[in-house]
């Protein structure tokens, strides 16, 4: 239920809750149309804010999408329906910038998270080599690109042909799958681990976990602040559900 803060007598502060747009649908339905899938609110599309159809390549996400919808409240909370959110950006943004989108990618795995490891203290810098090292040695096997970590804050220059490697992988990719690898890349730091998630090696979970290992690290020795704890748990979230966003675009479509 939303509320109001009075402040002094006469002024009142409308809560965030009642700032946000009201519920206006009962129903939400998935509909096929021809090889595309549709979510419908009281019979009517989905429209993104450029007012396209919402128009997803699987049941499987428009499923999930559908469920975001459905799980809204008395008011409509955009921030808590991450896969829609994607999904307008693919449709609203991307195919008008996917170079730039591309470069970004590629921007990040020249200074990659996984790359980048603590001189100090020993603990960290094992947990550190424990996480990351394997997914380095993923990027090698599975794309022939070859990253090597630095210790300290002091920059390193990566193999050209490692980070050509990363920029042929996501330029390959159509507009749902580059739109999550960048969101994936920008919210972990690493693009090295959005690729792994890409490709299924690794889960949101397991995102969250790798992208998140010096914040826990922290935690563990000094303690758990709440807004620390809510941004931490945002995170996983998102992530969780852009891995499923990923599995759902993986599924075979089903009328």
């Amino acid at each position: 239920m939303s509320q109001t803060y009075e402040t002094k007598p006469g002024v009142k502060i409308p809560s965030r809750e009642s700032a946000l747009p009201k519920r206006f649908y009962t129903d939400v339905t998935v509909v096929a149309d021809g090889e595309v899938f549709a979510v419908h609110l009281d019979g009517r599309p989905v429209k993104s804010p450029a007012k396209r159809s919402l128009a997803l390549p699987t049941r499987a996400l428009a499923e999930l999408v559908a469920a975001e919808w459905a799980a809204q409240g008395e008011r409509i909370d955009a921030p808590s329906m991450p896969a829609t959110r994607l999904c307008f950006v693919a449709l609203d943004l991307i195919p008008n910038a996917r170079a730039e989108t591309v470069a970004e990618v590629t921007k990040y795995a020249s200074t990659d998270l996984v790359c980048f490891r603590a001189p100090e203290p020993p603990a960290l810098a094992a947990s550190q080599a424990a996480a990351w090292d394997p997914i380095i040695a993923w990027a090698e096997s599975a794309l022939g690109a070859h990253f090597v970590p630095a210790t300290g804050l002091m920059p390193i220059d990566q193999d050209p042909v490692a980070l050509q490697r990363v920029m042929q992988r996501a330029g390959e990719l159509d507009d749902w799958r580059l739109t999550t690898l960048a969101h994936v890349t920008a919210v972990c730091g690493s693009a090295l681990i959005a690729l792994a998630l890409l490709d299924g090696e690794i889960d949101g979970e397991k995102a969250f976990v790798l992208s998140t290992l010096d914040e826990h690290f922290q935690i563990s020795q000094w303690g758990e602040d709440h807004e620390a704890a809510d941004r931490l748990a945002r995170l996983r979230t998102e992530l969780v559900v852009m891995g499923e966003v990923l599995r759902a675009l993986d599924a075979a479509s089903a009328a």
